[in-house]
């Protein structure tokens, strides 16, 4: 099973998240040792990181269904049948 790729919101939050968090963090700490850099540039990593996994992926759409189109009542198309003249019967 392949492994979908990143969309291009996912790239975006995830790359502006661990610049900002980076230079955020380093001028909140005022750290100027190897070891502080390295361990703040790991920690913004791995918040770009959490930040582009939860960045909600566009959701499928199902293939179209044609959907069939709703049923009328049934009328008649055939005339009613004329009245017949009324026949008078002879009393016996």
């Amino acid at each position: 099973m392949a492994m979908p790729r990143p969309t291009a919101a996912q790239l975006a939050y995830g790359s502006c998240t661990v610049f900002l968090s980076t230079l955020a963090m380093l001028l909140l700490s005022q750290t100027s040792s190897g070891v502080g850099i390295a361990i703040i540039a790991v920690a913004a990593l791995a918040l770009g990181l959490l930040v582009a996994m939860t960045v909600p992926l566009p959701k499928r759409r199902p293939a179209a269904v044609e959907q069939p189109a709703p049923e009328e009542p049934v009328r008649a198309s055939v005339p009613a049948p004329a009245p017949e003249p009324v026949r008078e019967r002879a009393v016996s």
